[in-house]
């Protein structure tokens, strides 16, 4: 998570460090940072946990009607109010009365806890003792205002999917395996394929949001002008050539602005020149910080070890190149973010 900060310490990475980086044993963290966007567009920053309640359980159900597991306990008396609501056996008022009483215990507490530390930035301040609820920062408002802010909800709603597949599924390292398919990251478990998120989505947040290329801004909404392409950073061309790569693996998975990637000068079917090597090494070595599942898919496609996986990047890259021989980089730099 230090890594993922150093160069870049604006509001949206150190909310992305929360949402990534964080330990996940329930998913009430994501949420009550789904919860949290809906609370940055009102006026007034307390917020009583009566207020908390309604939307944080009603992300919760949302989830729990697609995928039952959401914690890795057996039991929790408040997911099982929502499922009681799901199906019709208690009313909104009485899921309401039992989320305040009993979906907020620790979730509050450790929503800023990342690495077993406290990020600097605080998006909101519990205020349960004084006032019977939170309170929201500054910082969460200006986090609105914010360029990345829109991407923000999609990257939740990615690592939350990832998260619970997993709990749902019971996946080991052996058993997981999570490649592209179009636009869609899959996951295969005994033969089966389904899909889990968006690519661009689960991609964005270990970017910062940022042309892995030229670091210049994109999006992750499909109408938004600056709407990231996915690109192979091995061109799909080696495939044509025979070369033995897994090149719809996760590890060789970046987004990149169009310029970048399909533009008059763009990158299209030609290798990055090395320096990107290192910049990819980089990016990966986020997935591996995180948790599970992309965790397990990088180290089962490159390597359980740093020193194996930099040995296989490298001689990813020196295959690469003598096949197709000519590199590329983009016209622009800006400012790097990793």
């Amino acid at each position: 998570m230090a890594e993922f900060l150093e160069r870049e310490r604006t509001l949206e990475n150190y909310w992305r460090s929360v949402i990534l980086f964080g330990l996940n044993v329930a998913s009430y963290k994501f949420a009550l940072a789904k919860t949290l966007i809906e609370l940055s567009a009102r006026e007034n920053q307390s917020v009583k946990l009566e207020e908390l309640a309604e939307p944080f359980s009603r992300h919760v159900v949302e989830h729990l009607t697609k995928a039952p597991k959401q914690a890795t306990s057996s039991s929790s008396r408040f997911l099982e109010s929502c499922c009681k609501f799901a199906d019709g056996r208690l009313r909104k008022d009485q899921l309401i009365v039992q989320t305040t009483k009993l979906g907020f215990n620790n979730v509050i507490d450790a929503f800023h806890i990342v690495n077993r530390g406290e990020i600097p930035i605080r998006f909101f301040v519990d205020e349960r003792q004084s006032n019977g609820g939170i309170r929201l920062t500054d910082e969460l408002f200006q986090l609105r205002e914010r360029l990345q802010f829109g991407n923000l909800p999609q990257e939740i709603e990615a690592r939350w999917r990832l998260v619970e597949t997993a709990w749902q599924l019971n996946i080991t390292r052996t058993a997981l395996a999570v490649d592209v398919d179009g636009e869609y990251l899959v996951i295969s478990k005994n033969e089966r394929r389904a899909n889990l998120t968006s690519c661009r989505d689960a991609l964005n947040g270990y970017q910062k949001g940022k042309c892995f290329y030229c670091f210049t801004d994109i999006s992750v909404e499909n109408n938004s002008e600056r709407l990231a392409d996915i690109d192979h950073f091995h061109p799909r061309r080696l495939v044509e050539l025979d070369v033995p790569l897994r090149l719809d693996g996760v590890w060789n998975l970046v987004l990149s602005c169009r310029e970048c990637n399909r533009g008059i000068d763009g990158k299209s079917s030609r290798l990055p020149h090395r320096r990107f090597l290192e910049r990819l090494d980089t990016r990966n070595e986020f997935f591996i910080n995180s948790h599970h599942p992309l965790r397990e898919t990088i180290m089962s496609q490159t390597g359980e070890t740093r020193q194996e996986r930099v040995r296989f990047l490298n001689s990813a890259y020196e295959t690469a190149v003598d096949y197709l021989i000519h590199k590329w980089e983009p016209r622009v730099d800006y400012e790097p973010a990793f």
